[in-house]
């Protein structure tokens, strides 16, 4: 679950105010909305990247609005993806498992188990120079989910693909975070995309976050 209660942001000369929504455990949510609105500003309070100036941050019901990234339990996917140059693909799937000082046994398996689910075993030993976009934006997704963060963020995380590796990629993105049980939110300007991902969608407009109308609601009208 993720909640914003009443926060307010701060951005240099932009600021959001007053924004509250809330995302159920297990759902995937897309936010829409036009450049330049905030979105991202919100991914970047969520995980602890943005400091918020009122209001509360919760997740899965427990207050995080002041702990450090590293306490939250967030996978994060940036829109410019943030690989490490220096590192391979092994590298990049290891990294916030050393960082939480998993034992190497469950670092071989965790990497393992991921690098087959991403499709991505025959290029562990690669570094990212060379990958293409879909494989680099694979790579982002497994260091993201690699330790089984209960909350998923990805900011625009298709954007710079084509259209017929976009679309494998919902269906990767999909099967991953029904596989991880994850509350995800999703960052987007495509309708489509959001149409196909979505369990549940959000729009952005003039500093409110408002929700539309979800599948769920779609079934139960029926």
């Amino acid at each position: 679950m993720i909640e914003l209660q009443a926060i307010s942001l701060r951005a240099g000369q932009f600021s959001l105010d007053q924004v509250s929504f809330k995302i159920e455990s297990g759902r995937y949510a897309v936010l829409m909305g036009k450049t330049g609105r905030g979105k991202t500003t919100i991914l970047e309070a969520i995980c602890g990247l943005r400091r918020v100036v009122a209001g509360k941050i919760f997740i899965h019901s427990t207050e995080v609005t002041h702990w450090l990234p590293a306490e939250r339990g967030v996978g994060y996917v940036p829109q410019d993806l943030a690989l490490f140059p220096t590192y391979t693909v092994r590298g990049h799937l290891e990294f916030a498992l050393k960082i939480r000082r998993w034992s190497r046994p469950k670092i071989d398996e965790r990497t393992d188990e991921l690098a087959e689910q991403l499709g991505v075993t025959h290029l562990l030993n690669r570094t990212i120079d060379g990958l293409s976009g879909g494989e680099s934006q694979r790579v982002a997704l497994g260091r993201a989910l690699s330790f089984y963060p209960s909350v998923l963020l990805l900011d625009e995380p298709l954007s710079a693909l084509d259209a017929d590796t976009r679309w494998e990629m919902q269906g990767l993105l999909k099967s991953l975070t029904d596989a991880h049980d994850v509350t995800t939110l999703h960052i987007t300007h495509n309708q489509e995309e959001a149409t196909a991902l979505a369990d549940v969608s959000y729009q952005l407009c003039d500093g409110r976050v408002e929700k539309l109308e979800s599948k769920h609601d779609q079934a139960s009208s029926r």
